[in-house]
């Protein structure tokens, strides 16, 4: 999905991870600095199943047009452009928050995710996800060896080059 624009202030974007409680009614209280970093046009987030993971994909219209845009370079008709619509458009619900600053995710949504009882609100700059507790601890631990490894074969690269270049 790209990354997150260093021109934009740290109030713009999803940081840090909370583990929250889903309710009997599937709310869940969104943290504060994620309905800070929403804005408008309404107040609330888009949520959908994410392409990427078990885990419900959410954030504001700016992910929300950044998707549109995505899927506009792609020719109508296009298997790929259809399956995006599908699974971006056909399962994404727009979700507003109360008073409390809660949303109530749909069940099918939950279902989709396994989501139940305690969750984590993972940010993830332009955009959050929302996994069970368990499923994001398996996750972070993966995400973190990808990371350690691919940051770095990235230094020996640029290393390389800077090696390559001098010569």
């Amino acid at each position: 999905m790209g990354s997150v624009d260093v021109g934009r202030g740290l109030a713009d974007v999803f940081l840090s991870t909370f583990d929250k409680q889903l309710d009997s009614k599937r709310r869940i209280v969104v943290p504060h600095e994620f309905r800070a970093a929403v804005g408008q046009p309404f107040d609330g987030v888009f949520c959908f199943p994410s392409i990427e993971a078990d885990c419900l994909e959410g954030g504001g219209k700016a992910l929300f047009d950044r998707y549109v845009a995505l899927i506009e370079e792609l020719p109508f008709g296009d298997p790929l452009r259809s399956a995006l619509e599908t699974s971006v458009f056909g399962g994404m619900a727009r979700l507003s928050f109360d008073d409390a600053g809660r949303i109530t995710l749909p069940p099918a949504l939950c279902d989709m995710v396994g989501l139940t009882d305690w969750v984590s609100v993972v940010g993830m700059g332009d955009r959050f996800q929302i996994w069970t507790r368990d499923a994001f601890q398996a996750h972070r631990a993966a995400a973190r060896e990808t990371a350690r490894t691919g940051l770095a074969d990235l230094r020996a690269a640029q290393r390389a080059r800077l090696t390559g270049a001098a010569e």
